[in-house]
């Protein structure tokens, strides 16, 4: 068999099991951790855009601000 042929193999605690192999519930729970990690890598580039946004928006505030008397 070359690579490209070869099962999927799923690297768990240290141990290496056949993903071809396993039962539909291990299979769907591989899915689920595969969206959740999507999920959670989307939300972290969301919180960068965001952090990036908030930087901006604090960087024309301050030159908005430049020109004008504080109170004390």
């Amino acid at each position: 068999m070359t690579n490209s042929e070869q099962s999927p193999i799923l690297t768990f605690n240290d141990k290496k099991y056949d993903i071809n192999s396993l039962p539909d519930k291990a299979k769907d729970l591989i899915r689920a951790t595969q969206v959740a990690e999507t999920q959670v890598k989307m939300h972290e580039d969301n919180l960068k855009l965001i952090s990036i946004a908030r930087q901006t928006i604090t960087s024309q505030l301050k030159n908005e601000l430049e020109n004008v008397t504080p109170l004390e």
